[in-house]
């Protein structure tokens, strides 16, 4: 499960022990949790948001940059927080099976992460094309419509129900 934290969150001084309350709470598994973190927002400040982000780490959830290449950061910047995942932002997406720039400069964003060990998702994916555009550059994981829209809890249940049913038969 993903979840999107603000600047705000990460500025609050009880942030770190209300999530490892609720992992308690809850009994999730904390390697199955993925905080999101906009790129935008990692840039607030620096000092003060990579010890909240090593903290979370090493509750043993995942940290994801969320929209990346939106910013202003720089690709230093990518060495000093404690990232598990890159999340392309859908702005480098959208042109990926088009002629253009966009597919080397997408490219060159998955090496760059590859290198630095990090898994790469890519977001927006709204047609077959860029989802195999993707898988050619050895993409680990696309989401966007052309899976699924966004879904009510219920929905996505019954969705996995049948996956589960589909692959059982």
């Amino acid at each position: 499960m993903s979840v999107n934290v603000s600047v705000r969150q990460l500025q609050q001084a009880t942030f770190v022990e209300e999530v490892a309350e609720v992992l308690g709470e809850t009994g999730a598994d904390p390697s199955r949790i993925v905080l999101e973190v906009t790129e935008s927002v990692m840039m607030q400040d620096v000092d003060a948001t990579i010890p909240v982000l090593k903290r979370l780490k090493s509750l043993g959830v995942r940290l994801a940059i969320d929209d990346f290449g939106t910013g202003y950061s720089s690709l230093s910047y990518l060495t000093l927080y404690p990232f598990d995942i890159l999340k392309i932002d859908k702005s480098f997406i959208d042109g990926i099976d088009r002629p253009g720039n966009q597919l080397e400069l997408t490219r060159a964003i998955i090496e760059l992460a590859k290198v630095l060990g990090l898994e790469i998702v890519a977001e927006g994916i709204e047609r077959e094309e860029q989802a195999l555009q993707l898988r050619n550059l050895n993409c680990d994981v696309v989401q966007g419509f052309l899976f699924s829209r966004s879904l009510p809890a219920e929905a996505i249940a019954e969705m996995i129900d049948r996956a589960w049913h589909d692959l059982a038969a």
